[in-house]
């Protein structure tokens, strides 16, 4: 889920953020109906309603089968996303949170925020509603007690330098053994595969990346990657190495990289 200028758009729909946040009150509340109406069908299939795919999906979230992560920026778009969270009493991860520095209490308060993602910008540039994003949103949350975890987003942050969000949250401020947890558990545990990933235990999926050095230096690099306990990624492989000097394009030939400029001169 979005709120924040993605969800809101140029008026007539929804226009404003109000409305984005009332039409999204509107589908929980229809979800809430057609929950009630499933229970007291029970296993009688002439009294179910109607089957309504989207609805399955938000009685999902409303019973907590499915966890929302919820893309949102500014301070008040974040409480909205704890307000309705709190309301339909659903379980959300907190995606991006650039305003997360304002609000930190406000989230380790929250009984239904599993944790929050953050992406940390360090160039400027991006969305209006995303200027207040500060490195010091990971030391925030760390000193109330809240889960932090990075992500990096292709187009905005390369994921290639995902490492480097834990190094400049910890340039500001946040213990290592947090911002290294926020790598690896911390994110493990939002997608709900804390049994199956994030840490090196025994019967794990045994996934697991080799640095040349301290993974939050600027001079690290990724030497071996592993998935399912098979080497996927080896920088010592010619062709494997160009992944990481050269990126995705570089690896692959038949892929188009054109500049929108150029598409507009033919």
């Amino acid at each position: 889920m979005a709120n924040g200028s993605n969800s809101r758009r140029p008026p007539p729909f929804p226009g404003t953020r109000a409305k984005a946040a009332a039409l999204v009150r509107e589908q929980f509340v229809k979800a809430q109906e057609y929950q009630k109406k499933l229970a007291a069908a029970s296993d009688d299939p002439e009294k179910k309603p109607e089957r309504d795919l989207s609805m399955e999906a938000l009685v999902d979230v409303l019973e907590g089968r499915r966890v929302v992560h919820h893309h949102t920026h500014r301070h008040d778009d974040i409480v909205t996303v704890l307000r309705l969270a709190a309301e339909f009493d659903f379980k959300v991860v907190l995606q991006h949170v650039s305003d997360a520095w304002m609000v930190a209490d406000e989230i380790a308060a929250s009984d239904n925020v599993v944790g929050s993602s953050l992406i940390l910008i360090d160039r400027p540039g991006g969305k209006i509603e995303a200027k207040d994003n500060r490195f010091e949103s990971a030391v925030a949350l760390e000193r109330v007690g809240a889960l932090v975890g990075f992500h990096a987003d292709d187009g905005v942050t390369d994921s290639r330098l995902f490492a480097r969000m834990a190094a400049l949250a910890v340039r500001s401020g946040m213990s290592r053994e947090k911002a290294l947890y926020g790598l690896t558990m911390a994110g493990a545990i939002m997608l709900g595969l804390e049994d199956r990933i994030g840490s090196l235990t025994v019967g794990k999926d045994a996934d697991l990346a080799i640095f040349s050095r301290d993974p939050l230096s600027v001079y690290s690099q990724v030497l071996e990657t592993w998935v399912d306990g098979e080497k996927v990624f080896d920088r010592a492989n010619e062709k494997d190495r160009l992944y990481a000097e050269g990126g995705y394009g570089a690896s692959h030939d038949q892929s188009s990289h054109v500049h929108e400029l150029e598409m507009e001169e033919h």
